[in-house]
């Protein structure tokens, strides 16, 4: 009897670190310091910047998305273009994106610009999505937002999936990495 106590205790012991491992493995976190610098630096909130890497590249950093963004935040060419000229970089280019901390700099560079002109978090994911000329739009057409503040309906979806995968992404990333970020 004590011994299939012990082999259900090993089975159950065994399962919790398997899901453990399973779990962080799925929502990897590395790059902590230069989020959490970046984050800081633009007043971000370095959770919220996890959850855009983990869906934009899944932390692969030399990724490349169909539209050719680049990097862990997956950024374009033509915006990396203007956030550099913004930030005044003079040593920018397309292979910088490359760089992880140039990638994460310009990320949290871009939406804190973003939440600048939108003010509020959900917008901010949808420009950075779908770009904020589109955002703009949606907001001064009474479809989509009643206030000219807020969006009640985000009509591209894609869009609406990104914005609910970031809001899942970034209340696991807090929950897993309480206090690694800064």
């Amino acid at each position: 009897m004590r011994k299939k106590y012990l082999i259900g205790a090993v089975l159950i012991l065994c399962a919790l670190f398997l899901a453990k491992w399973v779990v962080f493995n799925t929502y990897p976190l590395k790059y902590d310091k230069l989020i959490s610098r970046y984050a800081k630096e633009y007043n971000i909130d370095p959770y919220l910047v996890a959850a855009v890497i983990k869906a934009e590249s899944n932390f692969k950093s030399r990724a490349v998305s169909h539209k050719n963004a680049i990097g862990l935040m997956q950024i374009t060419d033509s915006t990396a273009k203007w956030i550099a000229q913004k930030m005044g970089m003079k040593d920018y280019t397309i292979a910088s994106l490359n760089e992880e901390e140039t990638n994460i700099k310009m990320g949290c560079w871009y939406l804190n610009n973003l939440n600048e002109e939108f003010h509020d978090v959900n917008l901010v994911l949808a420009a950075y999505n779908a770009g904020r000329g589109n955002v703009n739009n949606w907001l001064k057409d009474e479809k989509y937002s009643k206030n000219g503040v807020t969006l009640h309906k985000i009509p591209f979806r894609e869009t609406q999936r990104y914005v609910r995968k970031i809001e899942r992404n970034y209340k696991i990333y807090k929950l897993l990495y309480k206090n690694r970020l800064k």
